[in-house]
This record gives structure tokens, sequence and C-alpha cells, in this order.
């Protein structure tokens, strides 16, 4: 736990770095992928020989969270007029922390009983990589259809499409 919150210590100070280097996308993009490095390791990770996996997760974690909610957030931040921040915001984090975690508890929660459960036992390799592969299909898709122009000028054109 306390390698998860020293990585996310750290990423949330490289994050300005980060979306002035790499910009807003791209940034988002990464955390994605990181998300899909997360549940691989978890996939192949266990806690005899495959202990450095459960840990190196851990320290993906700080990047994989952080630069989804930070990033996403100052996306919302810098996109929005002044009279709908707050709500845009507030929409934000209810669609990503609050229905989004819901929904995809709930979802999650039947496919593994339906899926992955075999005599009352979690196949939790195969639930790691049908996680693993989720998130890689949700950043392809978020790579073509999330339309941003990343000027380090702070000209930045933004957009969904």
């Amino acid at each position: 736990m306390s390698i998860s919150q020293i990585s996310e210590t750290l990423f949330i100070l490289a994050i300005p770095f980060f979306l002035k280097r790499f910009g807003i996308k791209q940034v988002i993009l990464i955390s994605m992928l990181t998300w899909v490095l997360r549940f691989g390791l978890f996939a192949y990770g266990n806690p005899a020989d495959g202990l450095w996996m459960i840990i190196l997760s851990c320290i993906v974690y700080g990047m994989a969270f952080d630069y989804f909610n930070i990033s996403g957030s100052l996306f919302v931040e810098t996109s929005t007029d002044d009279s709908i921040r707050s709500s845009a915001q507030g929409l934000f984090m209810m669609m990503t922390n609050g229905f989004g975690a819901i929904l995809g508890s709930s979802v999650s929660g039947y496919l593994l009983d339906k899926y992955f459960t075999h005599n009352h036992v979690r196949d939790w390799y195969s639930i790691w990589l049908c996680f693993a592969m989720y998130a890689l299909v949700i950043a392809i898709v978020f790579f073509f259809m999330f339309k941003h122009k990343h000027d380090t000028d702070g000209k930045e054109q933004v957009g969904l499409h």
C-alpha cells in the first residue's frame, strides 16, 4: 500500500512535465496503457516467484490512476467555459468514479461469475488478462476518437469527435 502511495505522489509531481511534453491526449493514453500493464502484471504475478510483478503493479498504479483522474480533471478545467466548469468537473467525477465505478463493478462481477468461475473457483489469470484486453480496446478507441492538437505554446485545440 505504501509503495502505491509513494508512486502516486511522485507521478502527481511529474504530471506538469508530461503534460507540457506530450499533451493531454498522450498522457491519458499513457494512463490507459499503464492499466493494461498493471492488469497484465496481476495476471502473471504471484506471491512466490512473481512477487516482483505484484510490487511493480503497485508502482505502476500511481501513473495509471493519477494520470487518468488528474489529467482528465485538468482537461475539463481547461476546455470548459467558466459558467459550466464546476458542473463539468462534477460530471467527470460522477461518470468515472460514480456511475462508471458502479457499472464497471456490476458488469464485471456478473461476467466473473458467469465466465471465469468454475466450481466456485475463480480463474484469476484469465480474469486479469480479460481486464487487460478490455483496457487495451478502450485505449485504442480513445486514440482514434479523441481529437486533440497539442501545442507547447499553450494554444491547444481540444475535442472529442
